[in-house]
């Protein structure tokens, strides 16, 4: 069942790397900047994308799912053979890119948060007395 969301999942690294490479570009790095994390963001989104037009049979519902789940422990490996000194000591880039990213993703809790109470509030049943 997994191997049927790996296509979804490989479509989405290849666009998330390509992205944190212009990205690291653009801002001066010789690195991929934040390329797994788009990666991570593309699959959520396409995911929901095709999950609400209905496109995902059962089977790729079931891989995407997989993936979904594993994809965090992978980052987190990827992220932690990052030699971050390295980074610190190239220059304030790094640094700015990593407290950007933190302060983005802060800023975006409420706008996750409200997504969710919207499904949570349409689904739910009304009691009235």
């Amino acid at each position: 069942m997994a191997i049927y969301g790996t296509a979804i999942l490989a479509i989405c690294v290849l666009i998330g790397l390509f992205i944190g490479d212009l990205l690291g570009s653009a801002i001066g790095v010789k690195a991929n900047v934040g390329g797994v994390g788009f990666s991570m963001l593309l699959l959520i989104f396409a995911s929901e994308f095709l999950r609400k037009r209905d496109l995902l049979p059962t089977p790729t519902k079931e891989g995407v799912h997989f993936w979904s789940a594993i994809y965090i422990p992978v980052v987190v490996a990827m992220a932690a053979q990052q030699n971050v000194v390295a980074a610190v000591k190239g220059g304030p880039a790094a640094i700015l890119a990593g407290v950007l990213a933190t302060v983005v993703c802060y800023a975006l809790i409420p706008v996750v948060e409200r997504i969710g109470k919207d499904k949570r509030a349409a689904s739910s049943p009304v009691i009235t007395e």
